[in-house]
């Protein structure tokens, strides 16, 4: 049987994909996520609809990297055919981790690259499929990384007002998933592990905007009535994950089903590179991917 492994899966994206789309399909599922009460929520809520799903419940807090690490250790025990990462956050700007690190940068980009990049060895010449939810490649495009500011220390080009500035700078972590795609997918071109970004649609009920004040808070409190429902946000990321129609692409970047470009600064090489090996530099692994 085959083995997924979903990180943000207590509620939002990742718990409808492992509900409506991977555990009926009959895959045995890890559902990850920080917090144990969350996770026995979200098993009942699948079994409910899903009585006969195979899922464990893996607790790990995706913003300390010293947990990342425990997770990678504990799933390559039994290399998934299929790793999704949807873990995300909006923190404050100053939100530093007990590990000294920025809480958003590192649940949003450095956990996924830490976690897949740990899983390459184990699964070494298997078929699998690595999927990152990203978001918005037309919404990111002007909203670069600043590759000397990974954790938006400065608050440079984060915006005028306060309030909207933790959301500019998930918007940066957003384009390293599609950097981190493409980066991921080159060095793993002879190998069967297929890597793909997707955008799930701007969706309610994510919870990301829960913290949010100010400006942002209002204006996800007045468009949230509008927006469809985590549903329609599942689609596309476990449509990559299991469909035979992309079961050989990799490195592309996906919306509705659709492969899509992205931005040039996401797709520069040389600030991918870049990005890559500073992010390797702050979780503590070398550049190599692990072949």
């Amino acid at each position: 049987m085959k083995r997924a492994v979903i990180t943000g899966a207590t509620s939002g994206i990742g718990a409808e994909i492992a509900r409506l789309l991977l555990a009926a399909n009959g895959m045995t599922v890890d559902l990850v996520g920080r917090s144990q009460g969350r996770l026995e929520q979200a098993r009942q809520r699948i079994l409910g609809t899903h009585p006969a799903a195979d899922l464990r419940l893996v607790r790990a807090d995706l913003s300390l990297l010293s947990e990342v690490r425990a997770l990678a250790d504990q799933a390559a025990d039994n290399p998934p055919d299929v790793v999704i990462s949807c873990a995300a956050v909006i923190a404050e700007i100053r939100d530093v981790t007990s590990e000294g690190l920025q809480r958003t940068l590192v649940t949003n980009h450095l956990a996924p690259y830490l976690l897949m990049r740990s899983l390459v060895k184990p699964i070494g010449d298997r078929a699998a499929r690595f999927i990152v939810v990203g978001a918005s490649p037309t919404a990111l495009a002007r909203t670069p990384v600043n590759l000397d500011d990974l954790d938006c220390h400065t608050g440079r080009g984060l915006g005028p007002l306060p309030s909207a500035r933790p959301f500019a700078a998930y918007g940066r972590t957003k384009n390293m998933n599609a950097m981190f795609v493409y980066a991921l997918a080159d060095r793993l071109a002879d190998s069967q592990i297929k890597v793909n970004g997707v955008h799930p649609g701007i969706i309610s009920g994510t919870g990301l905007a829960r913290d949010a004040r100010g400006s942002l808070r209002v204006f996800s409190s007045l468009v949230a009535p509008f927006m469809p429902g985590v549903d329609a946000g599942a689609d596309s990321p476990a449509w990559l994950a299991t469909s035979p129609e992309v079961a050989g692409v990799t490195g592309k970047f996906f919306v509705k089903r659709k492969q899509v470009p992205t931005a040039p600064h996401t797709t520069d090489k040389a600030r991918c590179d870049r990005l890559w090996d500073e992010s390797a530099r702050l979780v503590g692994l070398s550049v190599s991917a692990g072949r």
